[in-house]
């Protein structure tokens, strides 16, 4: 095996894939992009972005078997980042064209932005554009977070978020209308309503933390 950690980038047939894969290589880790399932069992993590409508991400990693290869890999104990829609299919169900099953690996459900936010002024949705981020500092927190800076700044672009059940879970928080949560954690799994990708410095300091976590695993 190379001495570089292998990352199998999910290829599910949406999201900049691309993109991704360029800013993970950045960061020191050989990437796998791929659809095969039996790729995901090889891999030291497991990366899983996505745009678009929650139904469709889950139909098609359904219909590739990736589905099961996710969680398979998931339950091994083998580091996962989530990315933008790789967080929200981590929750129970989504309301995003009628209610869709998540893998149902954290409570809560993922719901549109309402149209006004807490002080009534009417939101703009979906919510694009960089935004900040506050990390937790709690003793509990995940090991990923001990490299980053107690706030930044990363681009967003989402309709939907998660509302969880399990507020332990929530690492990083962000306000657009008031406050929701940008990132969550437990145990192997972590995950962010953000684009890493599109986040310049800020979101290659949360990838170089990532593969050093995923080196620490191995």
């Amino acid at each position: 095996m190379s001495s570089s950690s292998q990352v199998a980038l999910v290829d599910y047939g949406a999201g900049n894939l691309r993109s991704v894969a360029k800013a993970l290589e950045r960061s020191g880790l050989a990437v796998d992009v791929t659809s095969d399932p039996s790729a995901l069992r090889r891999a030291d993590a497991v990366v899983l972005p996505g745009v678009g409508a929650f139904r469709d991400a889950r139909a098609s990693l359904a219909a590739k078997g990736l589905d099961d290869a996710v969680l398979a890999a998931i339950a091994g104990g083998r580091p996962y980042l989530g990315l933008c829609l790789g967080l929200q299919l981590l929750y129970d169900e989504a309301d995003e064209h009628g209610a869709t099953p998540g893998f149902g690996l954290l409570r809560g459900r993922v719901e549109r932005f309402p149209d006004h936010g807490g002080d009534g002024k009417r939101l703009l949705v979906p919510h694009i554009g960089w935004n900040e981020v506050r990390w937790s500092r709690s003793a509990a927190a995940h090991p990923m977070l001990a490299a980053l800076p107690e706030r930044d700044h990363y681009y967003f672009v989402h309709s939907y978020r998660p509302l969880p059940k399990e507020l332990a879970t929530v690492v990083g928080v962000t306000d657009y209308g008031g406050e929701f949560a940008a990132a969550v954690a437990r145990q192997n799994l972590f995950a962010v309503q953000f684009h890493p990708e599109k986040s310049q410095a800020a979101g290659k300091r949360l990838l170089d933390a990532f593969a050093r976590w995923v080196a620490s695993c191995r």
